[in-house]
Parts: C-alpha cells; structure tokens; sequence
C-alpha cells in the first residue's frame, strides 16, 4: 500500500487547475468529448471514424504554489500539447484551466497578452534567440514590448543574467554562444518579466547530455533560489524524477498516472507505468516512509532517527551501521522503524512498494 501523501498541496488554493481538457484536431472535432461513444475509442479507429485526433484527452490536475510540476510522456502522448493548451498556444476544445482563479478560456486576446507578458512565460526547446542582437538585448526583449523604460529593462536584464551564470557575454551575439549557453539566454529571457508560473516544453532535449545535465541543475538551483512555480514537459523519466516534485505521466492522450517520484516507482497504477519504472534504481527514489515496518513488542527502541522522506540511499550507511532499528519520525510521532532487513530488501530491488 503506497503510504499517504504528505505533499500539503491541498492546503493551498492551486496557481493552475485543469478540469476535463480535451484537444481534439479534425473536423467536427467538437463532437467528440460530448459523444461517449468516441470518447470511448482508440485513437486509430477514431481516426477511422471521424477524421479527428484526439491529442488530449480528458486531462485533470492541479499545479501548487512553488511547484515543479512534470508532464512527461513517449512522443505523440499529448504532453506537448497539453502545455500549449494552458497558455492558449493552442485552443483546447473543451475543458476548465484556471490561472490564479481566473478562466484562462474566457480571455480575449487582449488579456491573453496581459497574462504572457506579465504572468507566465515559456521556455522552448528551440531557443528562438533574434541573431542579430546581443545577449543583454535578447533578454530584455520581452520587456521592451511591454513598454518598460531602457534603464529599468536593461538593470532587470543584468540581473537575470548574472542569476542564470552568464555574466560576462552580457554583449556576445547569440552565435558566438554554446547551445548550453543560447538556453541560458533564453530561460534568461523569460525570467525577465519575473513571471509567477514559468512552462517548459522539453527544453534541453536538443542538448547534449553533459551540458543537459548541468542546464537541469541549474534550474533546480534557479528554483530554490527564486521559487517560481514551474510546469516542465519532458520524454525522459530521469529528467522527470531529477526535477519534479510531481509527475504526469500521459500516454496517447490520456492521464495514466500522477504522484511524485516515489509514488510512481513504488505504486506504479498499471504495467505501462510499472514498465516505464522498471530500470529507475529504487533506492535511489523510495523514501523511510515506503519501507518502515510498524513496531513489535520486542524491538529495541533506542536506535538513531531520520525523517520519513529521507531517501533509502541517503539511510543506507546510518542503518548498516547501526547496532539497533532507525526510528522513523516525524514531527515528534514515531511512525515505523527500519532496519538492515528494509534496506537490504530495496538495495536488492525487491523492497518497497512491491
């Protein structure tokens, strides 16, 4: 049994809340999520019978404050889709997406500009930098359209590069730059307008890996250091694991699953997810609280303590090397007690969650 959330998420009303969305590309495309009977097909015989694809399909969820929230999926899963449809990129075809308790759907383009210049940015995985303009100018952009003074706009745009470790090319041109550092501009650039929520759509996937790597730190340091709400759309689980505090995982359109990391690799909702978490090393993901056992009568009670969201790995040393079971506690309250059999369990990729 997965053990209970912890998250606090409910305890804070949602920056995005996304209620029965549907993108359907096709003609008609409007009948499909109001006909049960083509909601219930497959995308090929959809395609057979209406001429539609359904890209997404009846997609709910909610985004917390200061959250890194991951929509990961294989190619043609709908992720990138999605995120276009919460900024109206896209127009969903029918469904509820809420920014800040306002209805993103009900908004003419006039406040649709509003919301992209002051409220939420994107980050592509093509950078779309303008060549002829210098790292500092490529930045401020954003705020040059809204109309921000040359002084103000050219300060915030220093700022946000030093912030992102570009200091020093402030006036290189974005061909002198390495891809690593182009995508530094850019999320530069949409940290700019000091958004609330920033969304990325598979921004490093160009990258190579090392350099992907260090761009993936570099938004887990960004994101403690500002604390912006983050919604990030990858095909990579470890990336997704490495960054998100909750995972959607979406397959040909569909929600299959959404938790965080632990969730998914501990209590995966059906074989397409179990499959996907296969090669993940659990102890590298499983927290205290997924392999504590209760307490018995005899078990000494005088050994160390650790959280319940310590991860196996980070225990596995103070457990081995204790003489007596960890205690698991939290906030005062003794919740489960783990020792060397626990570890040794998931170590062996047989424990936790199975």
């Amino acid at each position: 049994m997965p053990p209970a959330r912890r998250d606090g998420s409910g305890d804070r009303a949602p920056v995005v809340s996304v209620r029965g969305l549907w993108k359907v590309f096709g003609p008609k495309a409007d009948r499909v999520p109001d006909t049960p009977e083509l909601c219930g097909l497959s995308r090929r015989d959809l395609m057979d019978r209406t001429g539609c694809t359904a890209a997404v399909r009846d997609v709910s969820f909610d985004v917390s404050p200061g959250e890194v929230f991951v929509v990961m999926g294989l190619s043609g899963s709908g992720k990138s889709t999605l995120v276009r449809c919460l900024t109206r990129l896209i127009e969903p075809t029918t469904g509820e997406i809420v920014f800040e308790g306002e209805d993103i759907r009900a908004a003419d383009e006039k406040r649709l500009r509003e919301l992209r210049r002051h409220k939420f940015s994107m980050v592509f995985q093509h950078f779309g930098l303008l060549p002829h303009r210098r790292v500092l100018d490529n930045v401020s952009y954003g705020l040059e359209i809204r109309g921000t003074g040359r002084a103000e706009r050219t300060r915030r745009a220093q700022e946000v590069v030093e912030l992102v470790g570009l200091a020093g090319y402030e006036h290189s041109y974005p061909d002198q730059l390495s891809g690593g550092m182009q995508q530094r501009v850019g999320l530069a650039r949409a940290l700019a307008g000091d958004p609330d929520v920033l969304f990325f759509d598979e921004p490093f996937s160009a990258l190579d890996p090392l350099i992907r790597r260090d761009m993936q730190n570099e938004v887990i340091r960004l994101h403690h250091e500002v604390g912006k709400t983050m919604v990030f759309i990858t095909h990579d689980l470890s990336e997704a694991l490495k960054l998100g505090d909750r995972i959607l995982i979406m397959r040909d359109g569909r929600m299959v699953q959404c938790g965080t990391g632990d969730e998914l690799v501990g209590a995966p909702a059906d074989d397409y997810v179990k499959e996907f978490v296969r090669d993940v090393p659990r102890s590298h993901v499983l927290t205290l609280r997924w392999i504590m056992r209760p307490v018995r009568p005899e078990d000494a009670l005088d050994g160390p303590e650790l959280g319940p969201d310590v991860v196996v790995r980070e225990a596995t040393s103070a457990v081995l090397a204790a003489d007596r079971p960890l205690k698991v506690v939290e906030e005062g309250k003794l919740l489960g007690i783990v020792g060397n059999e626990e570890i040794l369990a998931v170590v062996a990729g047989t424990g936790g969650g199975e």
